[in-house]
């Protein structure tokens, strides 16, 4: 595939034929593979992405889209957020409720648009998934493909996938989730860090009066607490997480849903009925890890991307939103460079210290939800990464792209 001819005039990224990549096969068809595909082919490259799930299902929760992932998803794809605020719910109050449903407070959401341009809009992982999906042809997502390992030298690279398949690229992208397959064959560390906090969520369609369409709702628990989010189209997303030192999962579907209305057995009714309104086969059970920040993600024609480079806890709902991040500076990279070495160190330099920040904090927040005394907690958070948190919330949310891919 050529780059376009008149990509000059258009964005200032200049698209001219880059010899030294012409292939790119990117591991993983979640919101990060799909986001750097449709990058890397809006600036003329063969992008093939290998997904291993079977088909594409309505599968994940709900999450937010915050101003610096929805500047860098606009950068890539200019008409993308008017799509994903008629799937998803533009969020104009928050409401602090106690474990009985009752609304204690409500806080104005207006301040992200207001002050950083860009809404915080709650939409379905599952119709975001589909949405970047459909900025790609159907026959560059390749399902059943599970990636088991690669072999790379000066001149080439072979993907292997289970089943004996092997494709060859001249570059690869690891946007395989926090268990990467391409993270474990890159570096090898192991498995990620539990950080004490098991969660429990899922997306279903009821008639429920907790939260209305534009209002997002926390319930503050004893160690333990429950988010609701809209997500368009009638279904809501319940996200509980509970404090837990050790994690065990359980043996099956019907486990998991028992176990979440245990907990929630002396909560209200309005909030039970939520999960029990819910298939049982519809509740994802996780512990709620990350990994401990990188010095470098790449090696040779090999890079990673997203929760595969630095997954982080959603304390900050920064996992998406940065990895939105990752897709734009990481096409940027590939159509300004010479080499694939130069592209892949001058993403590095780009996104290395940004992420490594926001993981940490993202840890130090996930506690602070346990915090018996909040405060402290803030101040520790403060120290930590010597920002304020109003400073922290500018530094993430006026982050902004040089240029849009047309």
């Amino acid at each position: 595939m050529k780059p376009y001819a008149n990509a000059q005039e258009k964005t200032g990224i200049e698209r001219l034929s880059r010899p030294f990549i012409e292939k790119v096969a990117i591991i993983g068809a979640g919101l990060g593979g799909l986001a750097v595909a449709v990058a890397l082919r809006k600036l003329g490259y063969d992008v093939q992405v290998y997904e291993k799930a079977q088909d594409f299902r309505p599968v994940g929760g709900g999450l937010g889209l915050l101003p610096n992932g929805l500047n860098f998803l606009a950068a890539i794809e200019p008409k993308i957020v008017e799509t994903i605020k008629n799937s998803g719910c533009e969020v104009s109050a928050g409401l602090l409720k106690n474990t009985q449903g009752e609304t204690i407070r409500t806080n104005p959401q207006s301040r992200f648009q207001d002050k950083y341009g860009q809404p915080l809009i709650n939409v379905w992982w599952w119709r975001l998934q589909q949405i970047l999906a459909s900025k790609l042809p159907s026959e560059s997502i390749h399902l059943n493909h599970r990636c088991i390992g690669f072999k790379q030298d000066d001149r080439s690279l072979s993907i292997h996938f289970d089943g004996g398949k092997t494709v060859s690229a001249d570059l690869l992208i690891g946007a395989d989730g926090i268990n990467s397959a391409v993270r474990e064959a890159l570096i090898g560390d192991g498995k990620p860090r539990y950080l004490g906090s098991m969660s429990w969520r899922a997306v279903v369609k009821c008639h429920q009066e907790l939260v209305n369409p534009s209002e997002i709702g926390f319930v503050n628990g004893n160690q333990e607490f429950m988010y609701l989010l809209n997500v368009g189209d009638g279904h809501i997303s319940w996200i509980y997480r509970k404090l837990s030192p050790e994690y065990t999962l359980s043996q099956d579907a019907n486990e998991v849903k028992s176990r979440v209305l245990n907990q929630l057995a002396d909560w209200g009714e309005s909030l039970r009925s939520l999960v029990e309104a819910t298939p049982a086969e519809r509740i994802l059970e996780a512990p709620i890890c990350d990994r401990l920040p990188l010095k470098s993600w790449s090696q040779g024609r090999v890079t990673l991307l997203g929760d595969a480079a630095h997954p982080m806890a959603p304390a900050l709902a920064q996992g998406a939103n940065s990895t939105f991040e990752d897709a734009y500076e990481l096409a940027l990279c590939c159509s300004q460079a010479s080499s694939i070495e130069q592209a892949l160190t001058t993403y590095e330099q780009h996104r290395i210290p940004r992420t490594q920040l926001i993981q940490n904090r993202s840890a130090l927040g996930e506690m602070r939800y346990y915090a018996t005394d909040r405060e402290a907690a803030d101040k520790h958070l403060q120290e930590q990464s010597q920002m304020s948190n109003e400073e922290f919330q500018d530094w993430i949310y006026n982050h902004k792209p040089e240029v849009e891919f047309h």
